[in-house]
């Protein structure tokens, strides 16, 4: 007796030495029914056979009780459920239906009336509010939920927001469409910090080794339900210090079912803004269709394959399309500019422009005249750069990706050209999930997920240049395979192996253009890695006081590859639900950035101001560029990551189902 103590306590230690650890990451999908079978006294029925059956797929399964008129279905798919009871002496129980949601446990308790076998008592089961067998926390967002509630851009990651615990964080409640996923499914839950949460799908991890990205959503109509678990979780999780999502993908059932659908949105039902009429500027693009379809049920090909009742399938796919056009105002060299005549440019801004070949007092050859300042320079006459002293690259520059005014402009010559441009990005999702009962032991699952999205940019002057964020592509393909086989009513092993590969790519138009086009010498074009039009910020001449920075665009390649393998053994013994499990993670990163990938050049006003030293109140950016004169310049080398995480881990859990009012849970977990 006191040895039973003593391991009854280090059992309860290390339960409560592992409660403490952070909170960690979900690997199952399914979950469980247990109960007791009893007489109308409340005397357990040893013994006594408990049928389970699937209504979707029909598929059995039999327990029988034990001595205390225990049983435990364990490995159960989220869906809905019969419970079924006969024994001689008493009436037949059917408890139907009992819904089982993921990574829970659902008591049933069935107590057996005296009579005949033959007849029949229904019970009309509801999932219970409370989880009595597990000391674990979490809310389960049922179908019914992520059917109906309004869902902005049909992200269901927007629902993890109704659960108690659970904070959002940057863009985790946005439209997933058309945007960077980097802040998808970053919540703080449990408290926990923020990108710490992690996110499953159907048993596979989903989340990427860069800042913990979650690479894929599953779309809405391909959901069953979803799980978020925020504290105490069992040591079957680890990994990380947040709480967790855990997806769980539909499957088909012996009926047919489907469905398809699209919104639309376009400019035609729009009407235009004040400034566009003012203008004369037409309606800028707005076209948004999303659409969808999805369909389930068994695969059945007419004489050749009936696979009621064994094969199963769900395919769902859903699209995006958006174009959305953007006014845009800014400001251009004219013709009389573009010769170097800048009187007119030099009269509005008030300003003088000087040439800086002509600077004294740099050199023994330019010595400054008597009361001239150190610095001083000799001014453009009439503000005009003679045609032999225009750089021919800046030339080539205005011709290529700079448009001639279509616009008055303000009395400075500010906002001389006005236009409409357009953007958005187009995005596809597929799931194929597969369901095959080999036998009456052995179920085997496969999905396929795909994901793909192209953000394109705003290009208003359509020369290809884009500015910051240029087009953006993002693949993710994901799949899992699983295979769960009953050795016997009491021992159940799964095995579940996963892949995802996560791909990014932002490329310019102009990647690997030609330097040597825009007249840039050879030895230079030979030496940037990424090779693209160079960045020109030109100060002083537009309304945001950059002249259009064309060139500026940033280039990534990104991959993310994470390979799983895990495997379980259930062992259901009296009382006890002994689960014993393996995991190993190969995770690998390679990943390239450059922000400028060929350089930035700056030219201010300081290179044709009347003084080097004291610059203020003359000359002007346009003037510096137009003879090639940057005042800075930088190119910033890529960024080369290659990396690999590997992870193993093991846990031991065990169930106790000390009485049908208490149930004990011990585990432990190295990793």
């Amino acid at each position: 007796m006191f040895q039973r103590l003593q391991r009854l306590c280090l059992w309860g230690c290390v339960a409560v030495a592992f409660g403490l650890l952070p909170h960690s990451y979900a690997q199952t999908t399914f979950g469980s029914i247990v109960g007791t079978v009893t007489d109308p006294s409340g005397a357990a029925l040893a013994g006594t056979p408990v049928v389970l059956t699937d209504l979707g797929t029909s598929e059995k399964r039999t327990q029988t009780t034990n001595s205390d008129g225990f049983y435990q279905f364990v490995n159960l798919t989220p869906g809905s459920y019969s419970v079924e009871v006969s024994k001689s002496g008493f009436k037949r129980i059917l408890r139907s239906p009992v819904t089982v949601q993921t990574e829970t446990t659902t008591r049933i308790d069935l107590s057996l009336q005296v009579g005949d076998v033959t007849q029949t008592i229904e019970v009309t089961a509801q999932t219970p509010l409370l989880q009595p067998e597990t000391s674990s926390l979490g809310t389960v967002v049922d179908q019914r939920k992520t059917n109906e509630l309004p869902l902005n851009g049909r992200n269901p990651l927007n629902l993890v927001a109704l659960v108690p615990s659970v904070v959002p964080q940057g863009g985790s409640m946005s439209n997933p469409n058309g945007q960077n996923p980097f802040a998808w499914g970053n919540y703080q839950i449990g408290g926990g910090m923020a990108n710490q949460s992690m996110v499953w799908l159907d048993g596979s991890p989903v989340n990427g080794s860069y800042i913990n990205i979650t690479a894929l959503i599953p779309t809405q109509d391909s959901l069953q339900e979803f799980k978020v678990a925020t504290n105490n979780l069992s040591p079957e999780y680890g990994r990380f210090a947040g709480g967790v999502v855990n997806f769980t993908t539909k499957s088909g059932t012996n009926e047919l079912h489907g469905s398809a659908w699209e919104f639309l949105r376009n400019k035609e039902l729009n009407a235009n803004n004040f400034f566009n009429n003012l203008n004369g500027t037409p309606r800028p693009a707005f076209t948004q269709n999303q659409f969808g379809f999805n369909l389930g049920g068994p695969v059945y090909i007419p004489k050749l394959y009936d696979g009621r009742n064994k094969t199963f399938f769900f395919v769902d796919y859903e699209g995006f399309r958006l174009r959305q056009g953007q006014s845009s105002t800014q400001t251009v060299p004219t013709a009389l500019e573009r010769t170097g005549n800048l009187s007119q440019l030099a009269a509005a801004q008030g300003v003088q422009i000087y040439d800086p070949l002509s600077t004294c007092g740099t050199s023994p050859a330019l010595p400054c005249a008597a009361g001239q300042a150190t610095g001083s320079r000799a001014p453009f006459a009439g503000n005009i750069i003679p045609t032999n002293r225009l750089n021919p690259t800046a030339l080539k520059y205005l011709s290529l990706y700079y448009p001639q005014p279509n616009a008055p402009g303000d009395a400075k010559g500010n906002g001389n050209w006005v236009g409409n441009g357009s953007g958005g990005g187009n995005n596809n999702e597929t799931v194929v999930h597969i369901d095959q009962n080999v036998s009456d032991k052995q179920h085997i699952t496969a999905r396929y997920s795909y994901w793909g999205n192209i953000n394109l940019p705003n290009d208003p002057f359509k020369n290809g240049i884009c500015q910051d964020r240029c087009t953006e592509t993002f693949n993710t393909n994901n799949f899992v395979l699983g295979d769960t086989y009953s050795f016997s009513p009491t021992t159940i092993m799964e095995i579940r192996l996963s892949y995802q590969r996560f791909s990014y790519d932002r490329t310019p138009e102009t990647v690997g253009y030609d330097l040597t086009q825009l007249l840039w010498p050879a030895s230079y074009n030979s030496q940037v890695v990424f090779r693209d039009v160079p960045a020109m910020v030109i100060n002083g001449f537009d309304l945001a006081n950059t002249f259009n920075s064309q060139g500026a665009g940033s280039i990534i390649i990104d991959r993310n590859d994470n390979y799983r393998a895990a495997g379980t053994l259930t062992k259901i013994h009296g009382n006890h639900t002994i689960k014993a499990g393996a995991e190993f993670l190969r995770m690998t990163h390679n990943y390239a950035q450059t922000n400028i990938p060929t350089g930035i050049f700056t030219f201010l006003p300081d290179l044709t101001a009347a003084n080097a030293i004291n610059t203020s109140g003359s000359g002007l950016g346009l003037a510096t560029f137009l003879l090639g004169y940057p005042s800075s310049g930088n190119v910033i080398s890529p960024a080369l990551v290659a990396g690999q995480q590997l992870y193993p881990a093991v846990f031991l859990n065990d169930d106790w189902h000390a009485s049908p009012k208490l149930t004990l849970n011990f585990g432990m977990r190295w990793e």
